[in-house]
C-alpha cells in the first residue's frame, strides 16, 4: 500500500527526524496578497496578528502556538471577524503549507533562529522577533540560511522605523557635538519575584511540552509559570539585556555605526532581593569594547529603592540610550530624544518620526520588491546587535562572586567602567543590599574574532559550550544550513 504523505511525515516526526519539503516560493504579482503564518503569540505575537490581519494586500492565513488554548483563543478571535485561519501546534507544518509566504514568529527566544533557519530553507519569508538568536552560532547560521536561500528576513528591531531616531544618530556621527566619547544603553524595568517551588510544576494539558521546549533541553518545569517567565532561564532566555536590553544595545551599535560585533566584552552583575527560582541576573552592567567608542549597557529589574514601585533613571531616561560626546549629549529612546549641552539645557529635539509605515509594513515591502536592502532592520543587524548581549552575557556565566571592594579596585583604571559600577552599587544598597557582605559575579573580558565570530584567548574552550549551545534532535540546525 502506498504511505500517504500526512502519515509520512507524522511517522518521521515521530522517529526524530526532520524533513522539509523542497523550497517553495510563490512568485508574487503586484496585486496578489501576501499571506501571512503567526508563530507564538502568548505575547508579543497577539500585535503581530492584528498588525497583519489590518493590512491592505496582506492576508493572516495561518497561526500556530504549541498551546492549544492559546491557539484555539485566537483562532476564534479571528473567526469572529471572518477570518479563517489554518490552526497548528507544530511549526513544522507551517512551513509545508502552500498557503503561507511568510511567517512571523514571537516564540521564547531558543526557537527564533531555528524558525529562521527551516523557513528559508521552505521558501518562506521570514520576521522574526528580537533577539534573532539564542547564542552567537545560530544567530550566524540564520543569517547564514537568509542568503543563502535568498529570503527577506526582518529583526523585530521596530525602532529601526523610526526616521526621527537615525537622524539624530547621523546628525550625531556628522560631528555636531563634537566627538562621541560613549555610549550607554539604560534598560530600567520592573521585574519581580517569580516564586520558588519545591518540586516540578504539572505541564498544562493543552501545552505540547516537547515542542514547547524543541532545541532546549526537555527538563521537568522548575518553575511555576510555564510562559514567559521562560526569560529568566539559561535554556530558553538571554536575562533583560537579551529581552529588553538588546534594544538599546542596537540603539547603542546604530549611533556608533559600527557595522561588524566588537572584539571584546565582559560584565558585572547578579541576582539580588529576590530569593526566587530564577537564573539569569536582575541588575547586570555590559561593557562592549567598540572602537573609537564603547559601548556601557545597564539592565536593571529592581525599583529606585526598598518599598518604592518607580524605577530609577538615567538623565531622564529609563529604557533608551545616551549618546555622550565631547560638546554634549543626547537623551532618547523609542518616543524620540534631545541634544542637550555641556551645562544639561536643550539644545535640539528629534522627535520620533515613523511615518505612515510600521515594521510590520516595511517588511511586507520588501517582501514585495525582494529587495532585502528595503528592510529597516535586516537579519543582520539583529545579529550584529545580539552578538554584544550574548559576549556580556558568556562572560557573566564564566564570571566568579567577588566582593564589591575587589571589583571596584579591578576597574578603577578605566574611569567609565569605574562610574558605571559606582552607580550599580548605588542602587544595591538603596535596596537593602549590604555590600559588606554581598558576592557580585565579575566576569571576564572575552575577547572575539569578529571575522570568524569565534571566542578567542585562554577561555575560548570554557566559552564554546555558550557560544554555541547544544540543540536537542530533532530540533536541531545543521552546520550547513
Amino acid at each position: 500500500m502506498r504511505m500517504k504523505r500526512r502519515e509520512f511525515l507524522a511517522g518521521s516526526i515521530a522517529a526524530g527526524v526532520v524533513l522539509l519539503g523542497r523550497p517553495y516560493a510563490r512568485v508574487l504579482g503586484a496585486n496578489e496578497d501576501i499571506r501571512v503564518a503567526v508563530v507564538g503569540f502568548g505575547g508579543r505575537g497577539k500585535a503581530h496578528i492584528s498588525a497583519f490581519a489590518g493590512m491592505k494586500g496582506v492576508r493572516v492565513t495561518a497561526l500556530c502556538d504549541c498551546d492549544r488554548k492559546v491557539l484555539d483563543g485566537q483562532v476564534a478571535r479571528l473567526d469572529a471577524q471572518g477570518i479563517k485561519v489554518a490552526a497548528y501546534q507544530d511549526v513544522r507544518r507551517v512551513f509545508d503549507d502552500k498557503n503561507v509566504d511568510c511567517v512571523v514568529t514571537a516564540t521564547p527566544n531558543h526557537w527564533h533562529s531555528l524558525i529562521v533557519v527551516w523557513g528559508c530553507q521552505a521558501g518562506k519569508d521570514v520576521y522574526v522577533e528580537k533577539p534573532i538568536s539564542h547564542d552567537i552560532w545560530v544567530g550566524r547560521q540564520a543569517v547564514e540560511a537568509a542568503r543563502k536561500y535568498n529570503r527577506i528576513v526582518q529583526c523585530g528591531s521596530q525602532h529601526r522605523s523610526n526616521a526621527g531616531i537615525g537622524d539624530a544618530f547621523e546628525w550625531i556621527r556628522a560631528g555636531n557635538l563634537g566627538k562621541m566619547v560613549c555610549l550607554r544603553g539604560f534598560c530600567y524595568k520592573p521585574r519581580g519575584n517569580i516564586g520558588k517551588v519545591t518540586g516540578p510544576t504539572p505541564i498544562p494539558p493543552e501545552v505540547d511540552y516537547d515542542l514547547w521546549c524543541g532545541p532546549a533541553p526537555k527538563k521537568p518545569l522548575m518553575r511555576k509559570k510555564l510562559h514567559y517567565d521562560w526569560h529568566w532561564f539559561w535554556d530558553t532566555g538571554n536575562g533583560d539585556i537579551g529581552n529588553q536590553g538588546v534594544h538599546e544595545m542596537d540603539f547603542c551599535r546604530w549611533a556608533g555605526g559600527y557595522t561588524a560585533p566588537a572584539a571584546r566584552g565582559m560584565s558585572i552583575g547578579g541576582r539580588f532581593v529576590h530569593d526566587d527560582d530564577a537564573e539569569t541576573p536582575n541588575t547586570q552592567i555590559a561593557f562592549i569594547d567598540y572602537k573609537p567608542v564603547p559601548i556601557s549597557c545597564a539592565a536593571r529589574g529592581l525599583p529606585r529603592k526598598t518599598g518604592d514601585s518607580a524605577m530609577d533613571n538615567s538623565r531622564g531616561t529609563r529604557i533608551g540610550v545616551v549618546v555622550d560626546c565631547e560638546g554634549g549629549y543626547y537623551v532618547g529612546g523609542a518616543g524620540g530624544g534631545w541634544v542637550y549641552d555641556k551645562n544639561g539645557e536643550k539644545m535640539k529635539q528629534f522627535p520620533s518620526r515613523t511615518g505612515a509605515d510600521s515594521h510590520q509594513a516595511n517588511f511586507i515591502k520588501a517582501v514585495r520588491s525582494r529587495k532585502k536592502e528595503d528592510l529597516n532592520a535586516d537579519i543582520l543587524e539583529g545579529h550584529l546587535s545580539d552578538t554584544s548581549f550574548h559576549l556580556a552575557n558568556v562572560s557573566y556565566l564564566l564570571g566568579q562572586e567577588r566582593p564589591a571592594g575587589e571589583i571596584a579596585e579591578r576597574i578603577k583604571g578605566n574611569r567609565t567602567h569605574a562610574e558605571c559600577f559606582e552607580r550599580f552599587k548605588a542602587h544595591l544598597e538603596a535596596n537593602g543590599m549590604d555590600l559588606a557582605k554581598s558576592r557580585i559575579v565579575l566576569g571576564p573580558w572575552i575577547d572575539f574574532d569578529p571575522e570568524k565570530e569565534v571566542v578567542t584567548g585562554d577561555l575560548a574552550a570554557e566559552a564554546s559550550k555558550y557560544v554555541r549551545r547544544a540543540q536537542r534532535a530533532p530540533f536541531v540546525i545543521p552546520d550547513q544550513v
